[in-house]
Order: structure tokens, then sequence, then C-alpha cells
């Protein structure tokens, strides 16, 4: 599993939200979109405020300024990725409220997407005030909740956002290699362009990395597939992996190297493993490029005959 303090969780979803702000909306509010003008959405800059009861400051994530159909007047979607359970979070959700409320003077939409995978209990989502004799305030705002969300209900979204987040809802362990090979092939058949591919691709990485017996699962069903849809599946997930590779971006590369290998060449002898291990920097980049040309096995042991090897 990804390591979840490394992961810039809040900039990997305001990026998928920015990215496919209309096709959010039909996936997780299909009712707002009847009332929204599609060609009139903006993203404000970040606001900054003081968080309750501190003096540490907190990002409002993402901020949109939408037009009414066919109206003049306007609104705004508040949209807050939340990925671990905080205490008094509907409060924040409340103070951010009334404070851009006093700044823009619009109505808002607040929504939040409950990204984190425990506890699995309803989070809260409204925030009240009130006294024996009468109620003061109910703020509700709208939460998305992913780990209450199962993910074959959305297998035939035909969705960038679904592709991408049912990665985060209920999963059973077994299924993982399921979820990511159905992930992908909904990748494979919306046909973007391959920016918006490298980063769903990655995003699914990120959150449903397999281990060693979980990627051979995967594989296996991979192969399974129609020659067309196999070829478009790893054609996705060998163009990003490589891509991370030659750019130096991705740590582990020899493991990276050694999956790519594989799955082009099959089981690798132990010995071959261990030539290969013993690759500097540059030679691992250059066996990560020529692998696409490798036929079986033979081809990998001739390339590798040909490596200089370092000297004692």
């Amino acid at each position: 599993m990804a390591s979840q303090g490394s992961i810039d969780h809040d900039g990997l979803f305001k990026e998928l939200i920015e990215t496919f702000f209309w096709e959010f909306l039909e996936l997780f509010l299909p009712q707002v979109v009847d009332y929204v003008d599609p060609t009139s959405v903006t993203f404000l800059s970040q606001e900054v405020y003081s968080s309750i009861g501190a003096e540490e400051k907190r990002i409002i994530d993402l901020l949109a300024r939408v037009k009414f159909r066919e109206q003049e007047s306007y609104f705004l979607f508040h949209i807050e990725p939340q990925s671990s359970p905080q205490k008094d979070f509907e409060k924040r959700m409340f103070f951010y409220f009334g404070r851009l409320h006093e700044k823009y003077d619009l109505p808002i939409y607040p929504v939040v997407i409950f990204s984190y995978d425990n506890p699995r209990q309803a989070a809260e989502n409204s925030y009240q005030m009130g006294f024996p004799d009468f109620q003061v305030l109910q703020f509700n705002f709208q939460a998305i909740q992913l780990n209450r969300l199962n993910w074959r209900d959305y297998l035939r979204q035909q969705n960038p956002v679904a592709a991408a987040l049912m990665t985060k809802m209920q999963i059973a362990v077994e299924d993982r290699p399921q979820v990511k090979l159905e992930c992908l092939r909904m990748l494979a058949t919306l046909q973007l362009d391959p920016a918006r591919t490298m980063f769903l691709s990655q995003f699914i990485d990120t959150y449903l990395k397999l281990a060693a017996d979980e990627e051979q699962r995967f594989q296996a069903e991979v192969d399974r597939l129609e020659t067309a849809e196999r070829d478009a599946i790893m054609q996705t997930v060998t163009s990003w992996e490589e891509r991370g590779l030659i750019r130096g971006r991705l740590e582990g590369q020899v493991q990276l190297v050694l999956r790519l290998l594989h799955r082009k060449v099959g089981t690798i002898p132990a010995e071959v493993e261990t030539d290969i291990q013993a690759l500097d920097t540059d030679q691992i980049e250059a066996l990560g490029e020529a692998l696409l040309e490798f036929d079986d096995i033979s081809d990998l042991i001739a390339w590798l005959q040909l490596v200089e090897r370092p000297k004692d």
C-alpha cells in the first residue's frame, strides 16, 4: 500500500476536481447539473483563514464561481477534500462558510469529500446551535464519504472521476487487483488526451498500489482480456511507469524494471535478477528503454551480456 504520510492528498484531489469539475458534478451531484451553466466555471484563488481556536492558518482547498443556468446570478462551490478524521470538522466548515459569505456575498454550496479509509460510520455533515425553546442554526453540507460507497456501483459510469475514486471506495481485500483492473479498463475506454490519462493512471496507482502477489493476480486478469483491450490497458500502465523511470521520479527503479520485465518476458531466473540488481542508475534506465524490444528471456540475457560490469 502507498505510504499515506508521503502523499499530498489535498493536492491530488484538488487537481482531480479542477481538471474534471463537470464530470465530478455529473457523478456525485447530478441534481446540480440541471441549474449550472457549464461554460461559467471560474476557479478562485485559495483562501487562507485562521483555524478554530488556534493561530495556524488553514487553506480552503477549492473554490469555484459558477452561474445559474439562463440567469445572470452566480454562486460558489466550496469543495473540501478531507483525508483524515478531524474533531469539530463540521464547525470549521461553518466558519469557512461564514467567512466566504461575508467576503463574496453569494450563495455557497459546500461539499466535503471524505477520503480516509477509517472509520466507516457516517461522518457528520451538519453544524447545529439551539436552545430548549428554539433552534438558532442548522448548517448543512454535502458529504461524499468514499469509504461508504461500493465501487461496483460505479463500474458503468464511464466517468474519469469514477475511474480515479473507485480506488478509495469500499474494497474487499481480495478485490483489490480486480478494482485496479476495472479502473484502468474504464480509463482506457475514455480516450482522454495523454496528459489527463497520465494523471489519472498515476492517481489510480497512488491509491491502489498492489503488493507482489496482488500484482501477479492483476496481470493474470489482464492476460485473460481480449487482445485490443489488454494492449490498451498495458500501454497506459507501461507509459506512465516508464516515463516515471526515465525521468527519475519513481523510487525503486530496479523493482520497477523487474515488474516491467516480468510482463514482457515472464519469470526471471534468480541469477539474472541478481545481475539486474547490480546495474547502476544509467544502466537501469537504459534497460527500462531496451526492454520494450524484448520478446523473451533470451533477449534480456543477451542484453545483459553486453553491459560493461563494474570492476571489483
